[in-house]
């Protein structure tokens, strides 16, 4: 076995961009979850635990973090979120009915207040006849799912953040409508 060298010596941590800090809605999000007494869960296939990574880089996360799954494949999303089997075969894995379904899943399974789902084709491929780029991003709560549809292919590290932070401002939306106040303005 080869031996592994030590991780960098990353003094201030100036080196590595901070989940944090590179989605400050990450902390306001936060912010709004504790405050209400809210938890969230999130459910992701083309972030691949970016959005969990983000939510739990703010201190104090554990308040409000109750978990997530990274649902890459179609029977994970079926056997541990409780998507359909024939929602995935009638609308694809890449569908606004399948990140809906993700993010009411997680949140019953996680008993969650929220609960978000994304999936989508990252990139730089297209994949299930569908464009790089195509995310669909969905937030349940009780009583409701909202969810979004992203399409603009920046390459792939561009599109999962750009999921993720489309992510952190429409759950921090449905936190803002739970309360019973309005969204803040961006």
């Amino acid at each position: 076995m080869a031996d592994l060298e030590p991780f960098p010596d990353l003094g201030s941590g100036d080196l590595l961009p901070m989940l944090a800090t590179a989605f400050p809605e990450a902390v306001s999000l936060g912010r709004a979850l504790a405050g209400a007494g809210l938890t969230i869960a999130v459910a992701e296939s083309c972030t691949g635990g970016l959005l969990g990574a983000t939510l739990t880089s703010v201190a104090g996360s554990s308040m409000y973090v109750r978990g997530g799954v990274i649902a890459y494949a179609d029977d994970v999303k079926a056997e541990h979120l409780g998507v359909g089997r024939h929602l995935l075969a009638t609308h694809g894995a890449v569908s606004p009915e399948v990140a809906g379904a993700m993010a009411s899943g997680v949140r019953t399974r996680f008993q969650a207040s929220v609960g978000v789902g994304i999936t989508g084709v990252a990139g730089p491929d297209a994949s299930e006849h569908k464009p790089a780029g195509l995310v669909f991003v969905a937030v349940a709560d009780a009583t409701t799912v909202r969810v979004i549809r992203l399409d603009e292919d920046r390459g792939r590290e561009p599109n999962r953040a750009g999921a993720v932070r489309a992510a952190l401002r429409l759950a921090e939306d449905a936190v803002a409508e739970i309360r019973g106040s309005r969204p803040a303005e961006r």
